[in-house]
């Protein structure tokens, strides 16, 4: 017979998770949310003014050197949200915690007013003991060029889910890409798959700026959750800017660590551009 309330989390956790890389294995998880900001380039809150987008030559080129065959400084110059020293300091960071990780770069969809975005894919795995962890990130970006380089961006969308374990676990993570300032929101993360009388824990952190910038990683609370995810109801920043969120779930089959980046707008307009 199953046991309920703490006891039974506390053995859930060191069943996922050996005793000794308990804490490293929840930090690695969080690690997803503070490693989304590594995923592509700097983040950026506002829209910038309309400017001329990246050529597909320079996006191939893009994507070549985060992928160690260019020369990526040279790709990237000063501007609206883009500094090229800490782009290069957060990729060198990313590699070091997922040294086989692979970017892939494409034509995104285009924003009401014609400017095209550009989508960006990360794959990783890191080995942590016993345990492997895979990094799956992804970002819809609006990039400035000047023809020869990238001289700003801003980040439409983003979310990273990092994975333990020899199972895929399926989550649904439903949390939305922008809000109005001021206004609560749901944000929920759920595990796709009956859980079947599994007992699940799970914990939420909201990210602060310079944990991001310094690719650091916040520590969660687990506890008990029912009804198959995670579930709660937050409130948005008064001011214009964004907010990062990093959930943790444990499951018996392994853990699954997931961030999502909102945008906090003041127009109603500005949230789908």
């Amino acid at each position: 017979m199953r046991r309920s309330g703490l006891s039974s989390i506390s053995t859930l956790v060191r069943r996922a998770v050996p005793a000794r890389l308990a804490t490293s294995a929840v930090r690695a998880a969080a690690l997803g949310g503070a490693l989304a900001g590594a995923t592509a380039l700097l983040l950026s809150a506002a829209l910038p003014v309309r400017a001329a987008g990246p050529s597909p030559q320079l996006l191939q080129a893009l994507e070549a050197a985060f992928n160690g065959q260019g020369d990526l400084t040279a790709l990237l110059a000063e501007g609206p949200g883009l500094d090229p020293a800490d782009v290069r300091r957060r990729h060198q960071r990313l590699l070091s915690q997922f040294p086989d990780a692979r970017w892939q770069l494409a034509q995104g969809p285009a924003l009401r007013d014609g400017r095209p975005t550009v989508l960006v894919q990360v794959r990783g795995s890191r080995q942590d003991g016993p345990l492997t962890y895979r990094l799956e990130a992804e970002q819809q970006l609006l990039l400035e060029s000047d023809g020869r380089r990238i001289n700003g961006q801003t980040v439409l969308r983003e979310q990273a889910l990092l994975r333990s374990g020899e199972a895929k676990l399926p989550v649904s993570v439903l949390i939305p890409d922008a809000v109005l300032t001021g206004q609560r929101y749901d944000l929920d993360v759920i595990f796709d798959d009956p859980l079947d009388g599994a007992i699940v824990a799970g914990g939420i952190a909201d990210l602060r700026e310079d944990q991001l910038t310094a690719l650091d990683s916040p520590s969660l609370r687990l506890g008990a959750l029912g009804g198959g995810g995670l579930f709660r109801v937050v409130q948005a920043p008064l001011n214009p800017g964004a907010q990062t969120w990093a959930v943790l779930l444990v499951h018996p089959d392994g853990l699954v660590g997931v961030s999502k980046r909102v945008r906090v707008v003041a127009e109603r307009d500005q949230l789908r551009p």
